[in-house]
């Protein structure tokens, strides 16, 4: 079993909690040959390919090495600008790895935030009143389980898509909340969680998760 991660939003849709516990490391390098394939374009300080696709390269990959050459924002790490030496017709052929890019705090606060209106209308499509709203939803890539409590708050795994009964391990998570967070006498409600003990408990949970499943829960 592999977890991705554990998102909890608060109930007025904040982000205050999320743990990256498995992150896939995807990286291909291959050789190129003037002109690219594909177009490259500046964000958020990275090299990323804004148009085009190529065995496996696609929209949203950032450009991590030139040539073996580390890449830092816009440059290589050796000081020349990345964009110019692409440009230079005479560094061909060369080689060009990319990976796909870690999420940043701010673009999983924006996510977190995205989810809790698309929850509350998934809630208003239903044709049967006191809907839960959305509890899996499922892409060719990964599913994403969510569990609401009654006070609103809602905890989210995001695992591979054969995973499933994970409503079990949700309300594990829950319980480890409710002990090592609503406990604490220094933690206020709506606010990021920051609690030395949950995180080391669920570290704990997660591991034992993956490496026996959830029988022995």
């Amino acid at each position: 079993m592999i977890i991705y991660s554990v998102y909890i939003v608060s109930k007025s849709g904040g982000l205050i909690f999320n743990h990256d516990h498995t992150s896939p490391k995807v990286e291909i390098e291959q050789t190129f040959s003037y002109p690219l394939d594909f177009k490259l374009a500046s964000e958020n300080k990275r090299v990323v390919v804004s148009f085009g696709q190529r065995d496996g390269i696609m929209v949203g990959h950032v450009l991590m090495a030139v040539n073996g050459i580390p890449v830092t924002g816009q440059q290589l790490d050796d000081g020349q600008d990345v964009f110019k030496f692409l440009e230079n017709t005479e560094n061909y052929p060369l080689s060009l790895k990319f990976g796909r890019p870690k999420m940043t705090t701010n673009e999983k606060i924006f996510l977190a935030s995205m989810f809790y209106p698309l929850f509350a209308i998934a809630s208003q499509l239903s044709p049967e009143p006191k809907s839960s709203g959305i509890e899996v939803l499922e892409a060719d890539t990964f599913k994403l389980h969510c569990f609401q409590t009654l006070t609103g708050v809602k905890f989210m795994i995001v695992a591979e898509p054969t995973e499933t009964r994970l409503e079990i391990l949700l309300k594990k998570i829950y319980e480890l909340y409710a002990d090592y967070v609503l406990k604490n006498p220094f933690y206020s409600l709506e606010m990021p969680i920051r609690c030395e003990l949950f995180d080391q408990n669920l570290q704990l949970l997660l591991d034992q998760v993956e490496k026996s499943g959830l029988a022995n829960l």
